[in-house]
Formats: structure tokens, sequence, C-alpha cells
């Protein structure tokens, strides 16, 4: 009856996501309305008289830089040190799931559906304001990136869930067997191996 209970919550669930997903690009839209831009091949395009409105809100790059806190430009060079991480987790990441995956039958993630960097064309960023957002932008996205594959990975390896409930699970936990469940795993372990669901269709 729980395993019954469970899937009822995550049908709801995944139909409550998909509610959300078709707000969001309502809100996305009145968006596109209100600020009066478009996207053209790939590209945000604002309309003239935004454009100038934009960069007349534009903040100086001097100004920028003698306004900030003395801390905030001491703790810059940790902050970018961290791109040679990611650069590195981006790269090692592809290359594995290149090879791994193609050995395995798991479909690859495709990267350019996570890397998404476009915030530096808003007119009123500076250049150091531009720099932050893409920066910013790419760390947080190989991130999630790398936790999509290493959560395939982790379905087709070792789909059982921990005993103790983690601080934010990825979306294919929920359909990983129950821990404790031995005869569950040798029964289920094939199934999840080709279960590869779209990650939307996971969301809980």
């Amino acid at each position: 009856m729980s395993n019954l209970v469970f899937e009822d919550i995550r049908r709801r669930l995944r139909e409550t996501q998909q509610e959300f997903d078709r707000e969001f690009d309502r809100m996305l839209a009145e968006g596109r309305e209100r600020f009066r831009y478009e996207r053209r091949r790939g590209k945000v395009v604002f309309e003239r008289n935004v454009r100038r409105l934009h960069l007349r809100q534009r903040i100086g790059v001097w100004r920028y830089i003698k306004d900030a806190p003395i801390a905030f430009i001491l703790t810059a060079p940790v902050i970018y040190g961290m791109i040679l991480p990611f650069a590195i987790l981006d790269l090692s990441i592809s290359l594995y799931q290149q090879v791994c995956f193609r050995v395995y039958g798991i479909p690859l993630v495709r990267r350019s559906d996570y890397l998404i960097v476009d915030r530096h064309r808003l007119p009123y960023l500076n250049l150091i304001e531009k720099l932050n957002c893409v920066y910013c932008g790419y760390g947080n996205q190989v991130l999630e990136y790398a936790r999509e594959v290493s959560g395939r990975t982790e379905q087709f390896w070792c789909p059982i869930k921990h005993a103790q409930r983690t601080m934010d699970p990825h979306p294919r936990t929920s359909s990983f067997v129950d821990y404790g469940d031995a005869a569950g795993y040798r029964e289920d372990l094939p199934r999840l191996r080709k279960q590869w669901e779209d990650e939307r269709q996971l969301q809980l």
C-alpha cells in the first residue's frame, strides 16, 4: 500500500511540476512583453528605446570599482580562482560520459541543455557585471550538468535509496529501490538500467 501511495503522490507532484512549467513559461512571455525583447536566432534583442534606457542605467566600471567594499575586491581572486576546478569538472564529466555512457548504453546528457549563457547581453550591466554573470551562470550550470550525469550513473550502478533522506536528492532517486530490499534490487536493476525518462518527468 505504501508504494501505491508513494506513486500517487509522485504522479500528483509530476502534474504540479508540469503546471509550474506552464506558469513559468507564461511569466517569461509576460516578461518579454513587459520589457520589450524577443529572441532572434537564439539571441535576445531589446527594442531600441529600451536598450537606450538600459544604457543610461549602466554604472561605469571605474565608479563600480570605486564604490565596491574593499572586502569584495580582496576576495575576488578567491572567487575567480574556482574557474579552474569548474572547467576541469566540465571537461572531465563530458569526457567521462562520452566514453562510459556509450559503453553502458546510457543516453548522453546534452551539455547545451544546461549551459545557458545569456545574461551578459543585458545592456544595463557594465563589463565587470557581465563577467560576473557569465562566471556565476557557468559555475552553477556546470554543477547542474554534472549532477544529471552522476545521477544517471547512480541509476545504472547503484539505484538504492539511502537509509536516511539526503538534503536535496536528485529526481532519479525517487524511482530507486528501497534500502534493505535485496530481492527488489536484483529484480529491478535490469529495468532501472533501461528506464531513461526525461529528467523533467522525474521532478518531484
